[in-house]
């Protein structure tokens, strides 16, 4: 196919196809005569799989080139590959500082409850958890963290229909744009449905009207428009004070 029809097929436009040619995200095409250029389904899968790491994870272009000369090392399996797109994407801080052992203890026992026993302790989401938990005890909020087992159920459903997802996929490149797409905009999905949940169960628990505040405006207002008239009506009129 001609450069026109891959950016019409990736949405990727020609300038960029030609930019990320000359950076060596994507291979260039066979050339057929001295001014054409021809491109096969595989600079198709690259350009959907640059492109959302670029648009979808906000990777800038350095570090695309690092995950991709990574996941395509042929010493790494597919499980390592996905390892390395996925901490790619994180946007866990992880502290520089050795948190203490007794939030490594605490973290470690919330994955090791699970079963999870593929981290190492001195792995960076352990000691980003366990900077987690510091942070919770801070602010006086340690509480959040008894709820860890919870957490972690709910994460292990979450993580299972991703991996799911991903089984369903067949070639390594598609597989890692599906990894990539999902945990960016599966990240936002599961935080949009968690405040949405907290807005029902805070309505349920707190006894507040479904409709919301806004519901309620005009009746607050007839309510304030009533106590402004009566107060009028109360209070003397100054002509008949002088009278």
């Amino acid at each position: 196919m001609r450069i026109g029809e891959l950016s019409a097929r990736t949405g990727v436009p020609v300038p960029t196809i030609k930019y990320y040619v000359r950076e060596g995200l994507v291979s260039g095409g066979e050339r057929t005569s001295h001014n054409q250029v021809s491109y096969g389904e595989e600079h198709v899968r690259r350009l959907r799989l640059v492109r959302s790491m670029v648009e979808t994870g906000s990777l800038p272009i350095a570090k695309v080139r690092e995950v991709l000369a990574e996941v395509e090392d042929p010493s790494r399996d597919l499980d390592s590959a996905l390892g390395v797109a996925s901490r790619a994407l994180s946007s866990h801080r992880v502290p520089d500082d050795s948190p203490d052992e007794a939030h490594v203890a605490t973290a470690l026992a919330i994955v090791r409850r699970r079963g999870w026993d593929r981290i190492p302790p001195e792995h960076g989401y352990i000691r980003a958890l366990a900077d987690v938990i510091a942070r919770l005890e801070q602010f006086g909020i340690g509480e959040l963290a008894e709820l860890e087992d919870r957490y972690a159920r709910a994460a292990e459903q979450v993580a299972e229909a991703d991996i799911r997802l991903l089984m369903r996929r067949g070639e390594r490149d598609e597989i890692l744009e599906t990894m990539i797409v999902g945990t960016v905009l599966g990240d936002a999905l599961f935080e949009i449905l968690r405040r949405i949940a907290q807005v029902e169960i805070s309505g349920r628990e707190f006894k507040r009207d479904a409709e919301g505040t806004e519901a309620k405006q005009p009746e607050r207002e007839k309510e304030l428009f009533t106590r402004d008239e009566s107060a009028r009506r109360s209070t003397p009129d100054p002509a008949a004070i002088h009278a």
